[in-house]
């Protein structure tokens, strides 16, 4: 399923202000690591619907992926 452009850049903008305020990063940093991120890449592309998942839900996925590339 595809989802509006519009409404996934929103999306994008919540997870990462949820993102940055979690992990401490600048909204900057969180917004380069959310668009190089596994987690990003799976929403853009529509995998497993994963854009339908909550904000929260994907912003916790994104710290999972944060503190593994992190303690590497």
């Amino acid at each position: 399923m595809e989802a509006n452009k519009t409404i996934l850049q929103m999306k994008y903008a919540r997870i990462v202000a949820i993102f940055a305020q979690e992990s401490g990063l600048s909204l900057e940093d969180a917004l380069a690591f959310f668009y190089d991120s596994d987690t990003y890449k799976l929403i853009s592309e529509g995998v497993a619907d994963m854009h339908c998942r909550s904000d929260e839900y994907l912003a916790d996925e994104l710290m999972i992926e944060y503190k593994e590339k992190n303690l590497n």
